[in-house]
């Protein structure tokens, strides 16, 4: 493949070189996108956020034959998706509504050569038409796959960035975040029901229960509180350990309906 297959799109001054795998399926140039997306090092951006094969394909330039690589239309996606700067969803734009849909004018990315080999070869287009298919149909099984997997996947992130025990207050929006129809009030009476929080009325009301301490789910904050008569008290509050954030939600999210072993003291 040469730079004649490369074709050059531009984004406020910055070029981003497409080409073509032997499908017809749209490649990019791995440098010209985390550089318009704003990385700092763009090869380390490239080797941290990008899974796919390594492409190089030879291109053309005043100072000689180089060699550039390539990435795939889902590895621009995981460059984009890992991109912290407001210019991502630009550029991502740019990329639906203009280059994608520049490169699929014809079905599949498609130079005047191109064309014209599918015109005087009509068993090339016909096969060009029937890679882009099964293209297409893989592309889908695979966005439903990652659609049944989002809730896991959104969940797994909450707990990446979560170091710190948390309210069940706060659990609870996790919950709703990842599509379980619950609030805090509801998630209190579902582990005072299940066992994990104590539910006789007393002092230690909605504390946890000895066995879900033992399991790791709860840490209890206790706050000194001085009175204007000057004796003191001490606040009892659950918090959710990372443990427990894990154990909740993967539960819910099992739609697991059965009683846990743990019960009540």
């Amino acid at each position: 493949m040469t730079s004649n297959n490369v074709q050059p799109f531009e984004l406020e001054g910055n070029k981003m070189r497409t080409s073509q795998d032997k499908s017809g399926n749209p490649l990019f140039c791995a440098r010209d996108a985390a550089i318009i997306l704003g990385y700092t090092n763009p090869n380390k951006a490239i080797r941290d956020h990008t899974r796919g094969e390594r492409i190089v394909l030879p291109f053309i330039t005043a100072g000689g034959t180089q060699e550039i690589q390539f990435i795939t239309e889902g590895d621009l996606y995981r460059l984009i998706a890992s991109s912290k700067l407001p210019v991502a969803q630009k550029f991502e734009k740019w990329i639906y509504d203009e280059v994608l849909p520049s490169i699929r004018r014809h079905g599949v990315y498609a130079t005047d050569a191109t064309i014209d080999h599918i015109l005087n070869d009509p068993d090339f287009g016909i096969k060009l038409l029937t890679n882009l298919k099964d293209e297409r149909a893989r592309r889908r099984e695979a966005e439903r796959a990652i659609e049944a997997q989002k809730p896991k996947v959104l969940f797994a992130d909450s707990v990446a960035a979560s170091h710190s025990t948390i309210l069940v207050g706060e659990l609870a929006k996790i919950l709703k975040g990842n599509g379980v129809d619950i609030g805090q009030n509801r998630l209190f009476q579902w582990m005072r029901d299940n066992g994990y929080l104590i539910s006789r009325k007393g002092t230690d009301f909605n504390m946890p229960t000895q066995k879900a301490m033992e399991l790791g789910l709860f840490f209890i904050k206790e706050t000194n509180v001085q009175h204007s008569d000057g004796h003191i008290t001490v606040n009892k509050t659950p918090k959710v350990t990372g443990k427990g954030q894990s154990y909740f939600v993967n539960k819910f999210l099992a739609n697991d309906k059965e009683t846990d072993d743990v019960r009540a003291d």
